[in-house]
Protein backbone atom coordinates (compact mmCIF):
# COMPACT_ATOMS: atom_id res chain seq x y z
CA UNK A 1 0.00 0.00 0.00
CA UNK A 2 1.36 3.32 -1.09
CA UNK A 3 0.98 6.19 1.30
CA UNK A 4 -1.65 7.88 -1.44
CA UNK A 5 -4.05 5.19 -0.38
CA UNK A 6 -2.90 4.81 2.98
CA UNK A 7 -3.92 8.48 3.84
CA UNK A 8 -7.11 7.49 1.71
CA UNK A 9 -7.90 4.89 4.23
CA UNK A 10 -7.37 6.65 6.91
CA UNK A 11 -9.75 9.34 6.59
CA UNK A 12 -11.91 6.51 4.72
CA UNK A 13 -11.65 5.03 8.60
CA UNK A 14 -12.80 8.49 10.39
CA UNK A 15 -15.09 9.70 8.40
CA UNK A 16 -17.32 6.03 7.35
CA UNK A 17 -15.71 3.84 10.36
CA UNK A 18 -16.15 6.64 13.18
CA UNK A 19 -12.51 6.27 14.26
CA UNK A 20 -11.38 9.11 16.49
CA UNK A 21 -8.51 10.68 16.91
CA UNK A 22 -8.08 11.01 21.08
CA UNK A 23 -5.06 12.93 21.30
CA UNK A 24 -3.06 10.33 22.66
CA UNK A 25 -2.86 8.26 19.31
CA UNK A 26 -3.18 10.14 15.63
CA UNK A 27 -5.41 7.75 13.46
CA UNK A 28 -2.48 7.49 11.07
CA UNK A 29 0.05 5.87 13.90
CA UNK A 30 -3.52 3.61 14.67
CA UNK A 31 -4.03 1.85 11.33
CA UNK A 32 -0.22 1.91 10.77
CA UNK A 33 0.13 -0.44 13.71
CA UNK A 34 -3.12 -2.54 12.75
CA UNK A 35 -1.83 -2.75 9.03
CA UNK A 36 1.55 -3.57 10.74
CA UNK A 37 0.11 -6.64 12.87
CA UNK A 38 -2.09 -7.88 9.30
CA UNK A 39 0.82 -7.57 7.38
CA UNK A 40 3.66 -9.42 9.44
CA UNK A 41 1.93 -11.23 12.51
CA UNK A 42 3.58 -9.53 14.53
CA UNK A 43 3.30 -9.45 18.56
CA UNK A 44 2.08 -6.82 20.63
CA UNK A 45 5.47 -6.57 22.04
CA UNK A 46 7.56 -5.95 19.19
CA UNK A 47 4.91 -3.48 18.28
CA UNK A 48 5.41 -1.77 21.69
CA UNK A 49 8.89 -1.58 20.67
CA UNK A 50 8.53 -0.42 17.41
CA UNK A 51 5.85 2.53 18.42
CA UNK A 52 6.91 3.05 22.00
CA UNK A 53 3.68 2.48 23.58
CA UNK A 54 2.50 -0.27 25.82
CA UNK A 55 0.86 -3.71 25.30
CA UNK A 56 -3.18 -2.49 27.02
CA UNK A 57 -2.46 0.42 24.57
CA UNK A 58 -1.62 -1.39 21.29
CA UNK A 59 -4.12 -3.73 22.46
CA UNK A 60 -7.30 -1.03 22.61
CA UNK A 61 -6.14 0.62 19.54
CA UNK A 62 -6.16 -2.40 17.23
CA UNK A 63 -9.26 -3.14 18.49
CA UNK A 64 -10.71 0.31 17.53
CA UNK A 65 -9.08 0.25 14.19
CA UNK A 66 -10.91 -3.24 13.57
CA UNK A 67 -14.34 -1.93 14.82
CA UNK A 68 -13.61 1.06 12.58
CA UNK A 69 -12.71 -1.13 9.35
CA UNK A 70 -15.93 -4.73 10.47
CA UNK A 71 -18.28 -0.65 9.74
CA UNK A 72 -16.63 -0.09 6.67
CA UNK A 73 -18.13 -3.71 5.22
CA UNK A 74 -21.23 -2.08 3.34
CA UNK A 75 -18.80 -0.21 1.51
CA UNK A 76 -15.50 -2.28 0.98
CA UNK A 77 -17.18 -5.96 0.45
CA UNK A 78 -17.59 -6.71 -3.39
CA UNK A 79 -21.07 -7.74 -4.42
CA UNK A 80 -20.35 -10.26 -7.11
CA UNK A 81 -22.61 -9.38 -10.62
CA UNK A 82 -23.50 -12.36 -12.80
CA UNK A 83 -22.57 -12.59 -15.94
CA UNK A 84 -24.49 -12.22 -18.77
CA UNK A 85 -24.84 -15.91 -21.31
CA UNK A 86 -24.56 -13.51 -24.11
CA UNK A 87 -20.91 -12.40 -22.24
CA UNK A 88 -18.10 -12.57 -25.26
CA UNK A 89 -14.87 -11.84 -23.02
CA UNK A 90 -12.76 -14.22 -23.42
CA UNK A 91 -12.11 -14.20 -19.88
CA UNK A 92 -15.31 -16.21 -19.23
CA UNK A 93 -15.54 -18.88 -21.10
CA UNK A 94 -13.56 -21.57 -18.68
CA UNK A 95 -16.52 -20.38 -16.06
CA UNK A 96 -19.39 -21.70 -18.76
CA UNK A 97 -20.75 -24.57 -17.16
CA UNK A 98 -20.34 -27.83 -18.58
CA UNK A 99 -20.79 -27.16 -22.34
CA UNK A 100 -19.82 -30.77 -23.18
CA UNK A 101 -22.84 -32.69 -22.32
CA UNK A 102 -21.60 -35.59 -21.64
CA UNK A 103 -19.72 -34.72 -18.22
CA UNK A 104 -23.33 -32.82 -17.14
CA UNK A 105 -24.73 -34.20 -14.24
CA UNK A 106 -27.14 -37.09 -13.77
CA UNK A 107 -28.78 -36.44 -10.77
CA UNK A 108 -29.47 -34.01 -8.22
CA UNK A 109 -26.42 -35.59 -6.41
CA UNK A 110 -24.11 -35.02 -8.81
CA UNK A 111 -25.46 -31.84 -9.08
CA UNK A 112 -24.60 -30.79 -5.69
CA UNK A 113 -21.17 -32.43 -5.83
CA UNK A 114 -20.21 -30.21 -8.90
CA UNK A 115 -21.62 -26.97 -7.25
CA UNK A 116 -20.14 -27.61 -3.93
CA UNK A 117 -16.60 -28.41 -5.62
CA UNK A 118 -17.00 -25.25 -7.41
CA UNK A 119 -17.60 -23.40 -4.08
CA UNK A 120 -14.73 -24.36 -2.60
CA UNK A 121 -12.45 -23.98 -5.03
CA UNK A 122 -13.12 -20.74 -5.03
CA UNK A 123 -12.95 -20.32 -1.32
CA UNK A 124 -9.56 -21.83 -1.26
CA UNK A 125 -8.34 -19.55 -3.72
CA UNK A 126 -9.59 -16.48 -1.90
CA UNK A 127 -8.47 -17.86 0.89
CA UNK A 128 -5.01 -18.57 -0.81
CA UNK A 129 -4.47 -15.37 -2.24
CA UNK A 130 -5.51 -13.36 1.22
CA UNK A 131 -2.25 -15.67 2.64
CA UNK A 132 -0.21 -14.61 0.42
CA UNK A 133 -0.51 -10.80 1.28
CA UNK A 134 -1.05 -11.28 4.97
CA UNK A 135 1.14 -12.96 7.69
CA UNK A 136 -1.37 -13.04 10.08
CA UNK A 137 -3.17 -15.75 8.10
CA UNK A 138 -0.31 -17.76 7.21
CA UNK A 139 0.37 -19.36 10.75
CA UNK A 140 -1.36 -20.32 13.76
CA UNK A 141 -2.73 -17.45 15.70
CA UNK A 142 -2.19 -16.73 19.38
CA UNK A 143 -5.49 -14.09 19.82
CA UNK A 144 -9.13 -15.78 20.72
CA UNK A 145 -10.98 -16.95 18.27
CA UNK A 146 -13.16 -14.36 17.96
CA UNK A 147 -11.31 -12.04 17.07
CA UNK A 148 -9.40 -14.54 14.36
CA UNK A 149 -12.58 -14.31 12.30
CA UNK A 150 -13.24 -10.72 12.69
CA UNK A 151 -9.55 -10.39 11.21
CA UNK A 152 -10.11 -12.94 8.33
CA UNK A 153 -13.05 -10.48 7.70
CA UNK A 154 -10.68 -7.72 8.21
CA UNK A 155 -7.95 -8.57 5.48
CA UNK A 156 -10.43 -9.48 2.73
CA UNK A 157 -11.93 -5.95 3.52
CA UNK A 158 -8.51 -4.31 3.40
CA UNK A 159 -7.28 -5.99 0.46
CA UNK A 160 -10.67 -4.82 -1.52
CA UNK A 161 -9.93 -1.47 -0.59
CA UNK A 162 -6.26 -2.02 -1.93
CA UNK A 163 -7.42 -3.05 -4.88
CA UNK A 164 -10.28 -0.57 -5.80
CA UNK A 165 -7.49 2.54 -4.90
CA UNK A 166 -4.31 1.51 -6.04
CA UNK A 167 -3.50 1.97 -9.23
CA UNK A 168 -1.05 -0.58 -9.66
CA UNK A 169 -1.76 -4.14 -8.49
CA UNK A 170 1.48 -4.87 -6.47
CA UNK A 171 0.90 -8.01 -6.68
CA UNK A 172 1.31 -8.49 -10.12
CA UNK A 173 3.54 -5.79 -11.44
CA UNK A 174 7.27 -6.14 -11.43
CA UNK A 175 9.47 -4.46 -9.41
CA UNK A 176 10.72 -1.86 -12.14
CA UNK A 177 6.79 -0.77 -12.63
CA UNK A 178 5.90 -0.69 -9.20
CA UNK A 179 9.30 2.05 -8.79
CA UNK A 180 7.75 3.28 -12.34
CA UNK A 181 4.99 4.10 -10.47
CA UNK A 182 5.76 5.17 -7.23
CA UNK A 183 8.31 7.38 -7.94
CA UNK A 184 7.39 8.83 -11.23
CA UNK A 185 10.28 7.91 -13.23
CA UNK A 186 11.08 4.49 -15.63
CA UNK A 187 13.68 2.14 -13.91
CA UNK A 188 15.42 -0.88 -15.58
CA UNK A 189 15.91 -3.86 -12.56
CA UNK A 190 18.83 -6.32 -13.78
Amino acid sequence: MDRNVFAMLCELLKTRGELLDDGNITIEEQVATFVNILAHHTKNRIIQVRFYRSDETISRYVHRVLRALLRLEDVLFIKPTPVPDDCTDSRWRWFKEWEDFDRAPRNHEEYFNMKHSQARNNIERCFGLLKKCRAILRSPSFYPIRFQGRMIIACALLHNFIRIYMDVDPEKCTPSHFLSYVLGKTYQMS
